[in-house]
């Protein structure tokens, strides 16, 4: 049996841009994706801590240092600027892989910074 798992959660991020004429997805700082274990292009779920949103795309790679959380395409309509955030990635695997798994959990600074 196969199962979906917590993988990756970056805890509370800021959203600092958003740009809705993008082709749509969501950029993180790459140092903020390095230390999630969230690669490029990898599915996310992004949960808005202040409007109750919840919404699933892809990532791209931010330029690093940054502290940038992005909003793009129809996303920007649903979490605003200033909007704290949490990033979720998922895996799927073995039901007793999953019971050893230990997700990668990042407490970023009010700055995104780490």
């Amino acid at each position: 049996m196969q199962i979906q798992v917590l993988k990756s959660k970056l805890h509370r991020v800021k959203v600092t841009e958003a740009n809705l004429h993008y082709i749509g997805s969501i950029t993180i700082d790459e140092a903020l994706m390095e230390a999630a274990n969230i690669i490029e292009n990898e599915k996310v779920q992004v949960v808005d801590i202040d409007n109750g949103a919840r919404l699933e795309t892809y990532v791209i790679k931010g330029t690093r240092g940054s502290g940038m959380i992005c909003m793009n395409g129809p996303a920007s309509r649903r979490v605003s600027v200033g909007d704290t955030i949490i990033v979720i990635s998922y895996a799927i695997m073995d039901f007793e892989e999953a019971k050893q798994h230990k997700p990668v959990i990042i407490f970023p600074k009010e700055d995104n910074s780490l």
